[in-house]
Parts: C-alpha cells; sequence; structure tokens
C-alpha cells in the first residue's frame, strides 16, 4: 500500500546538512564583509595560508553538499538524469571558480586550459584507473554499456580536439589563440553539439547509460527507456515532487556560496602560485581537485558497488561536460573582459592528450573491464603529477 504521508522537512534534510549549510554560509558572510580588506595586493604569507585553508574546506564541505544532494536527486529520478545533474552542478562550480580566476587582478590567459587539461588527466586517469582496478581487484571483470561509453569518447575527442588541440594548428590570432570570430563560432558548435548530445542522452537513447542487462536488447527498442524507467525510478507522487523541489534548494544554496567564495579563492591561490614561485599549470590542478575530489569519491564508490557503468557516466560525463560548458564560457568571459585566452596544449600536454585518448580507446573497446589496464592509467597520471614539477 502507498505510503502517502508528507515528509516534514527536517526529515528531507538531516540535522547535518543544515549545520553544514549554516557553517558555510557563515564564512560567506565574513568574507563579504572583510574579505576586500584582507585579500588585496598588501596581504601577508600567513594571511593568505590561513585565508586559503579556510576558503579550501568551505568550497569543499559545500561541494561534498553538491554532490550528497545531487545523489540523492540521482536515485529520485534514475539514470542518466541524476548523473547529469551531479555532473553539471559540479562543472559549473568549476566554470565559476575559472571565470573567477579570470577576472581577477592578475593575467591568467592559461587559466581555462590548464583546468580542463587536469580536469582530463585526473578523471580520466587517476579516477578510471582506480574504479577499474579497485572495482577489478573486488568482483573481476566489470561490465558496462559499450555504446554509451563510445559515444562518450566520441565527444571527448570531438570536443577535447576542437577545444586544446587545433589551436595551435591554426593561423588563428598566433600564440595558441583564436580570433574573436573563431572564438564566437566555436563556442556556438561546441553549444549545439553538447547540447544535442544532452538531448540524446535523455531522449530516446537512455538504455545506452544504464548498467547493461542480460536479454536487454532483445527488448524492441521503443520499449527500452520505459524499461529503464521502470528499473531506475523507485518513486513517485506528489510527496516525491515537493522533496524534489526542496533537495533542488538545497542544491542551489550549495552551490550558491561557492559563486560567492570564488573570487577570494582565485586571488589567493595567485598570490600563492607566486609567492612559492610554482608552475603555472598547479592553478589548473588546484581547480580540478577541489571541485572534482567529491564526484571522483562518488565514482570509485560506484565502481566498489559494481555499478560501473555510473562510474563511466560520472567521470566521462564530467570532462565532456567540462569541455561543453568551459570552453564556450571561458571564450565569451575572455571576450567580454578583453583578457588573452590560450587554449593550445604544449608539446607535452598534447602528447599526454593523445596517449589518453588511445589508451582509453582501448580500455573501453570491449565490454568489460581489465585490472592491468586501470594500472596503465594510473601510471600516465604518474607521469603526468612528474612532469608538472619536472618538466
Amino acid at each position: 500500500m502507498e505510503n502517502n504521508q508528507k515528509l516534514s522537512f527536517k526529515e528531507i534534510v538531516p540535522t547535518n546538512t543544515r549545520i553544514r549549510l549554516l557553517l558555510v554560509w557563515v564564512v560567506v558572510g565574513v568574507f563579504m564583509f572583510l574579505g576586500h580588506n584582507v585579500f588585496n595586493e598588501s596581504m601577508t604569507i600567513t594571511t593568505a595560508i590561513l585565508g586559503f585553508l579556510v576558503l579550501l574546506f568551505t568550497i569543499i564541505a559545500a561541494a561534498f553538499g553538491v554532490v550528497k544532494e545531487a545523489d540523492e536527486l540521482a536515485h529520485k529520478l534514475g539514470e542518466p538524469y541524476g548523473t547529469l545533474i551531479l555532473t553539471l552542478s559540479i562543472v559549473s562550480i568549476e566554470v565559476i571558480l575559472i571565470s573567477a580566476v579570470m577576472l581577477g587582478p592578475g593575467e591568467n590567459p592559461t587559466i581555462g586550459k590548464d583546468s580542463i587539461f587536469s580536469v582530463m588527466m585526473i578523471i580520466m586517469n587517476l579516477v578510471i584507473g582506480l574504479c577499474i582496478l579497485l572495482g577489478g581487484l573486488k568482483y573481476g571483470e566489470q561490465e558496462y554499456n559499450a555504446q554509451g561509453t563510445t559515444s562518450y569518447l566520441g565527444m571527448i575527442i570531438m570536443l577535447g580536439g576542437i577545444g586544446l588541440l587545433l589551436p595551435n594548428f591554426i593561423e588563428g590570432a598566433g600564440g595558441g589563440m583564436f580570433t574573436n570570430t573563431q572564438a564566437i563560432a566555436f563556442s556556438v558548435f561546441i553549444v549545439v553539439l553538447y547540447g544535442l548530445f544532452l538531448k540524446f542522452q535523455m531522449k530516446g537513447y537512455q538504455h545506452l547509460y544504464i548498467q547493461p542487462k542480460k536479454g536487454f536488447l532483445e527488448i524492441p527498442f521503443n520499449e527500452r527507456n520505459v524499461t529503464a524507467n521502470n528499473d531506475d525510478t523507485t518513486h513517485s507522487g506528489k510527496n516525491d515532487k515537493r522533496e524534489l523541489w526542496i533537495r533542488s534548494g538545497i542544491l542551489l544554496a550549495m552551490i550558491l556560496p561557492i559563486v560567492l567564495l570564488s573570487h577570494n579563492m582565485a586571488v589567493v591561490v595567485d598570490f600563492g602560485i607566486k609567492a612559492a614561485k610554482l608552475p603555472t599549470l598547479l592553478g589548473g590542478v588546484l581547480i580540478a581537485i577541489i571541485v572534482f575530489t567529491p564526484e571522483s569519491m562518488t565514482a570509485v564508490k560506484a565502481a566498489l558497488n559494481n555499478e560501473f557503468q555510473r562510474a563511466i557516466n560520472l567521470c566521462h560525463g564530467a570532462f565532456v561536460s567540462t569541455v561543453g560548458l568551459t570552453v564556450p564560457s571561458v571564450l565569451i568571459v575572455g571576450l567580454i573582459s578583453q583578457k588573452n585566452v590560450l587554449f593550445g596544449l604544449t608539446a607535452t600536454e598534447t602528447i599526454l592528450f593523445t596517449i589518453t585518448l588511445l589508451l582509453s580507446v582501448i580500455t573501453f573497446s570491449g565490454k568489460r573491464t581489465t585490472p592491468i589496464v586501470g594500472i596503465m592509467h594510473l601510471v600516465l597520471f604518474a607521469v603526468f603529477m612528474l612532469l608538472i614539477f619536472n618538466p
């Protein structure tokens, strides 16, 4: 018998979530009143370190809150909607942080490229490698939907190639920069392609992004999405709609503090990298780590729960969304603010990019994972980290 009793706000939003939200907004309030006076060109190293730590823990706490609410929505809505909400929420945070760094006091023409490339190496090698290896050690070979995974890889090749490889091989504005016309045109191309990919993923081809089941291909095409929705959607009714609205509101309330704190984080990171004379690529790596740590943990957890397709949706979907949203956003911000934007990869990055693509295509050319391939991805990530500090 269906239970129509309405859940209270306290039942939907537990105490720990309310405490997290309160503390995050307290920090936002403090920085809104004091940040402008403290975080400027005259700040000290001690102030920068303390400010960075407070901002780091606050943003990560908010990001974990975003993941928690998005994960709850994922279970309510089923795949691929749930994973899309989580991925788009996380990537939106990344776009906000990158835009804040670009609009900061210093010149950071490569921050977009550095962040996208860092996300690729972290997601496509470190996280995927851990998912394959840990999932393989626990379950042996894990199954996934090969067709859906192939479409992800196709998007990665297309969007990554246009956004990161092409700038170095065209005349453009010189030095790996697009001309204004190219920036506008490529932004439109990428947004349209990404938008159509999402449309097909959500309408008509959902069955390509759910965990494969025995006999699924024998189901008529026009009935597959109905079957998928019946399998993945566990709740319905007014009570669920109310809960969805509340959780969506909490999700936005967790994202907004990150938006408000992003400028302070950008100023502190820029100051720290210059003061410590660290490689500029670390700025992009730091943004990628801050933003994608919660989602990466969710992906590894999915692999350990033998939900490898969900791990793929999270990882590959994250990178497709990163390029699909970040490249147009950064180009538009650059045009509006009249700041230089460099997307062309260096020679070393181009090689690592190409190896990652080739290895990913080989990794997912079958229908099951192979643990040794996970180790290959992890070694490639180790090479990436080594070359940052010892190029």
